[in-house]
């Protein structure tokens, strides 16, 4: 039995959803998601509750039982609340700026790195060294995350380049004389 598949999804106010076969709809304050389950669930609202109950005691339907409730509970926060995803710039030189729909980071190459912002995503730089990934599906600004830290990861001996906010760097001893 799954722990997380038994537990209901409470919407808070002002977060709707909509049912239409497999697929479920959720809309509020900060956009609109939806996600199509398979058959091996099946969906329902009442009311202000969404739960997800399986069909059958087979092993891919129980999988699939606590995974498409964490999806939609993922969905009723985003929209609700939006995800964040917060990343810190550590190196002399290295620094990142929001110029228009792209990012520009300087990161000790011979030339600026600009990113494009993806739809839905909002980057905000409060601080040189700092950027701030918001957006509603949680999916989204992981990978835009993973994809700004994969331009310069931090190394071992001096923790240089993009890290998450409370990452720890195991720092490697250097060579000794």
């Amino acid at each position: 039995m799954s722990r997380i598949g038994k537990k209901p999804v409470e919407m808070p106010s002002g977060v709707s959803a909509s049912l239409s076969g497999q697929t479920i709809e959720v809309k509020g304050p900060k956009g609109s998601q939806s996600f199509t389950a398979t058959d091996d669930v099946t969906i329902t609202i009442d009311g202000q509750v969404v739960s997800v109950t399986p069909r059958g005691k087979s092993k891919r339907a129980l999988q699939q039982w606590g995974m498409s409730r964490t999806i939609v509970a993922n969905m009723v926060h985003g929209v609700s609340d939006s995800f964040k995803k917060e990343l810190e710039i550590v190196g002399v030189g290295y620094r990142a700026a929001v110029q228009g729909q792209s990012l520009k980071l300087n990161l000790g190459y011979s030339h600026d790195v600009d990113f494009a912002i993806p739809q839905g995503i909002t980057i905000t730089c409060p601080k040189p060294t700092e950027i701030v990934i918001e957006g509603h599906d949680k999916q989204v600004v992981g990978e835009v995350a993973a994809n700004i830290r994969d331009w310069r990861r931090p190394e071992p001996y001096k923790g240089k380049g993009i890290r998450y906010k409370g990452e720890y760097i195991f720092q490697k001893e250097g060579k000794k004389k």
